[in-house]
């Protein structure tokens, strides 16, 4: 996600020139929502491995994979 952020950035603070609160406020739109989503998976996964029950969710997580449908 960091290349893919400072990649966006870039992209953001060339398209808007010198104008670096809008080049931010174009970066940030695209960024928070993506990132929102990344932290509730990682927070899905921390709660799936560190709960009195792991091993059952992360087996039928990997099962669920190679599957193709996710648990």
């Amino acid at each position: 996600m960091a290349m893919l952020d400072g990649a966006e950035l870039a992209q953001a603070i060339v398209a808007d020139g010198d104008d670096i609160e809008a080049a931010l406020a174009s970066y940030e739109a695209a960024m928070l929502p993506r990132s929102e989503r990344a932290a509730s998976q990682s927070v899905a996964g921390l709660d799936m491995c560190f709960n009195d029950q792991a091993l059952r969710p992360l087996v039928d997580f990997f099962q669920s994979m190679r599957s193709g449908v996710e648990a």
